[in-house]
């Protein structure tokens, strides 16, 4: 049974109180144990994290993908349960959780378990297309745990009572504050009260949510509940952990994610752009040519192998026409990324568009290193407007994998959702 057999409980978003898994030390050292989310964790980061604090997340979030990987996961989530440096709040709630950076700007939402919906119900709308190889290793993670250990990230247009409830925590007193090292300070308030409680079910139940992040970790939510719901039935399995944002009220922040094109050196890449798009030579940093990109138009990006830098602009279209013809939503071609790969990459350059082809960062210094490691060049992208995002979600299409980086992310560790621990007989959550 899939999760499109399964029958909704809501004709829109549904968000429902959860017993959390938190861990219980003081605010100095909730920070140490905080971790980015896994895909955003390269080996040298990891090793760093665990270097402040041998329990930090990281451990269980982003395991060596092995099965004795993934077993130590499990064994090492059950000692900080078993020493009891990870607790189970004793009644279900809804969290809602606030990310603060350095320039004081606040994102916050409403953390609770999502229901799951297929993207053909128009409630939660996938942008992005997902790859099989995270998704495995996110099933495998969280089978062997039994748990979600990171939320995946929703927003939605509200400005409803749902969103006056954020504000009314500023009353109450955080369960946990915390600063990770990039200076983010994160607050957490838990939420039982059965009048709120209903007022969130009854706004939502309106709204539909845009997947921002966590479309690998949204495709494992259903394959785990396809398996479950085969041998179980119904369960704790039928919703995922998930943060739920306002857009209108706090909401986050859309960055590129920058390209990184292997197998084909910088010069061929432009003697082969001849006809297609205006090519210009920029002698500043890529930084500095990127940031000088107007927000709106044609497509554009910066090409550059760190020793050259070039600026193309498809000013007459040709591109954007030649991509519109290869798909089925019209307003795919107006987005630099499907430009990009659809136009560039598969049409002009010829390349096979995997991952070990055109690769991705989440910085211009990333990709800029990343381009000199491989022999090739890094392309240099501005930001999909949350707008556009919308309407491709919306009319049912995928943009290209990697397409958004929505920022700020929320820390892995704060809150996890133990299947077991929301299942009125803990046996049936047994996954083994």
């Amino acid at each position: 049974m899939t999760s499109a057999d399964a029958q909704p409980a809501s004709r829109g978003l549904s968000l429902e109180p959860f017993r959390g898994l938190r861990p219980h030390v003081s605010d100095d050292r909730l920070g140490r144990l905080l971790s980015p989310p896994y895909d955003v964790v390269d080996p040298a980061l990891r090793e760093s994290l665990l270097a402040g604090d041998p329990d930090n997340a990281v451990a269980v979030v982003l395991p060596e993908a092995t099965p004795s990987g993934y077993a130590a996961a499990a064994r090492t989530l059950q000692n900080w349960v078993s020493d009891g440096l990870y607790q189970v709040d004793p009644e279900p709630a809804l969290y809602v959780y606030e990310m603060r950076d350095l320039a004081g700007a606040a994102t916050r939402g409403l953390l609770g378990a999502v229901e799951l919906r297929a993207a053909e119900d128009g409630v939660i709308l996938p942008h992005e297309n997902t790859m099989a190889g995270p998704v495995a290793d996110r099933l495998e993670v969280m089978t062997a745990t039994e748990a979600d250990l990171e939320p995946i990230y929703l927003v939605y247009d509200g400005g409803g009572p749902a969103s006056e409830l954020l504000r009314a925590v500023d009353q109450e007193t955080p369960v946990a504050t915390a600063t990770t090292p990039d200076g983010t300070t994160h607050r957490l308030w838990r939420v039982t009260d059965a009048d709120a409680l209903r007022t969130v079910r009854a706004d939502l139940d309106t709204r539909r949510a845009l997947i921002a992040d966590g479309h690998h970790r949204y495709a494992t939510y259903q394959e785990r509940q396809r398996r479950l719901r085969e041998l179980h039935g119904a369960g704790p399995w039928d919703r995922g952990l998930a943060l739920v944002v306002d857009s209108s009220e706090y909401g986050p922040q859309v960055h590129a994610i920058h390209r990184v094109v292997s197998g084909l050196r910088l010069a061929d890449a432009l003697r082969a752009l001849d006809g297609w798009v205006d090519v210009e030579p920029f002698d500043g940093a890529p930084t500095e040519a990127l940031a000088g990109l107007d927000d709106a138009g044609p497509f554009a990006a910066v090409l550059t192998d760190g020793a050259a830098t070039y600026v193309v602009r498809d000013a007459a279209g040709r591109l954007a026409d030649e991509v519109r013809q290869a798909v089925d939503v019209p307003a795919l071609a107006d987005l630099d990324v499907t430009v990009l790969h659809r136009g560039l990459v598969e049409r002009v350059w010829g390349l096979t568009d995997d991952v070990e082809t055109v690769g991705y960062a989440h910085g211009p210094d990333d990709a800029l290193r990343d381009a000199s490691r491989v022999g090739g060049f890094a392309v240099l992208l501005r930001p999909t407007p949350v707008a556009a995002v919308a309407g491709v979600a919306a009319a049912g299409a995928r943009m290209p994998r990697k397409s958004t980086l929505f920022t700020p992310k929320p820390a892995s560790g704060l809150v996890m959702r133990r299947l077991g621990d929301q299942a009125s007989d803990p046996a049936v959550a047994t996954t083994q």
